[in-house]
């Protein structure tokens, strides 16, 4: 993602029903080495048709109006010790290599 964007990546925020689950945000936090930001309205899907439906009839007056009902549920950061991480994604490694 880093080397897509051309920058560090600090912060990622997720969304979508996966993003529920709090083992699978520690272990992305975990893996990727950066926190993990979940918002309190997960389902972002039908709330981005919604937050365009109020656009485009004059609800909110522009882009940063909406921006402002964003808010964080909860964060993750990533575990101090890296051995174990590395270790797990040397044997995925491995097991792609195989595949």
């Amino acid at each position: 993602m880093e080397r897509d964007a051309a920058r560090p990546l600090t912060v990622l925020k997720v969304d979508g029903g996966a993003s529920a689950n709090d083992l699978l945000m520690q272990f992305q936090s975990d893996v990727l080495g950066v926190e993990i930001s979940r918002p309190e309205m997960v389902e972002t899907t039908a709330l981005g048709a919604a937050f365009l439906a109020g656009l485009g009839t004059g609800v909110w007056k522009d882009q940063a109006q909406v921006q402002t009902t964003w808010r964080e549920q909860k964060r993750f950061r990533p575990t101090a010790d890296r051995a174990p991480i590395t270790e797990h994604l040397a044997r995925w490694d491995a097991a792609v290599r195989k595949a």
